[in-house]
């Protein structure tokens, strides 16, 4: 078994954590009605490259650190369209800092690798 660098150990878990994060969102965006479908495929996008993204890292492809910096856009915007729609929305706010969290951690990772 591979050791994996601290930093993309961390990288993995705030992917999978946004992932989950963005997943329960969307459930309860499809079961309040509360979101546009703007939103929702935003939050679908997100998760979904965050998955991805852990995915490559775990298997340390040579494509990751390039995965990592579409992770890092993908969850910036989405991020600023939970701010936008938050309105003291507990949820909505955790699935925004998750996302920021995320994105910071993913864009480090791939400017880290860059060089």
């Amino acid at each position: 078994m591979m050791t994996m660098d601290p930093k993309m150990m961390e990288c993995m878990q705030a992917c999978m954590e946004c992932y989950r994060t963005c997943t329960a969102m969307e459930m309860k965006c499809l079961e309040m009605g509360n979101c546009d479908s703007k939103m929702m495929k935003t939050m679908m996008d997100c998760a979904q490259m965050c998955q991805m993204c852990a995915d490559f890292m775990m298997r340390n492809s040579e494509m990751s650190m390039r995965m990592c910096e579409m992770c890092s856009e993908v969850c910036t915007k989405c991020a600023s369209m939970c701010e936008s729609m938050a309105k003291g929305d507990a949820m909505m706010m955790d699935c925004a800092k998750s996302c920021r969290h995320c994105a910071m951690l993913c864009g480090q990772m791939a400017k880290t690798k860059a060089a």
